[in-house]
């Protein structure tokens, strides 16, 4: 990636960062791997910000390995934020007992935002040939399914964590936006919609501004966190 690759943008990069790593004693490594590349985009005209992707579960390592434990998820944003000016976004996995932990965690270290959630794991079976779909059997699972899924974790999150959360899972019109704002998300992400219709972002935009309108709600920011409980 090079500066000059973004000169014809017009919006701003969020640029999502994946490590992974092939053999145990590379862990370490790939942990790491994320401050070398904050490093390397820091002060890059036209990135906004950085997320770090430590929940991918469709890579063989270094993926949701990082960000199913506290402490590696804890370092690699650590390792970011002292290499970076840029803010730091870090997408967790649903597939954990205590999502919150990792979040408070990532905030400590100083994340600027947490984003919830990355796929949930699932498999799917080939009855012709027996097996597996997929090469490494169980793979990410995104789409309407997993909305509720998001929704309760980015509730949980927002309830404890300081910093913004931002929501994904499942979101394909305004109305769903409208329930993870309600949820405490302060911003949203589209993208599986996107595939099915490219248009989606554009929807879930209007359909956004249609419910405030119906609603007689003056901004977006009067609902977001409305369905959490008072703080302490």
């Amino acid at each position: 990636l090079k500066a000059r690759d973004l000169e014809p943008l017009s919006a701003e990069l969020r640029l999502n960062l994946g490590a992974a790593y092939y053999r145990e004693e590379e862990y370490d490594k790939a942990v790491e791997e994320f401050g070398e590349m904050a490093a390397r985009l820091d002060g890059t005209p036209g990135i906004a910000a950085l997320e770090l992707n430590i929940s991918c579960p469709n890579v063989d390592q270094g993926g949701i390995e990082i960000g199913q434990s506290v402490e590696a998820s804890a370092r690699a944003t650590r390792a970011a934020v002292r290499h970076t000016d840029l803010p730091v976004i870090v997408k967790l996995t649903p597939n954990v007992t205590d999502p919150v932990a990792l979040a408070l965690a990532c905030e400590a270290e100083g994340a600027a935002a947490i984003c919830a959630i990355n796929t949930v794991l699932g498999l799917a079976i080939d009855t012709r040939r027996r097996r597996p779909v997929l090469p490494r059997a169980r793979g990410g699972l995104s789409g309407p399914a997993i909305k509720p899924i998001a929704l309760r974790i980015v509730y949980d999150v927002a309830k404890a964590a300081r910093i913004p959360v931002i929501g994904c899972g499942g979101i394909r019109t305004g109305q769903d936006a409208i329930e993870f704002l309600m949820a405490g998300a302060t911003a949203v992400q589209v993208g599986t919609a996107t595939f099915a219709n490219p248009r989606a972002l554009l929807d879930v935009i209007e359909g956004i501004g249609g419910w405030l309108e119906g609603e007689g709600v003056a901004s977006v920011r009067d609902i977001i966190g409305c369905a959490l409980p008072p703080r302490d």
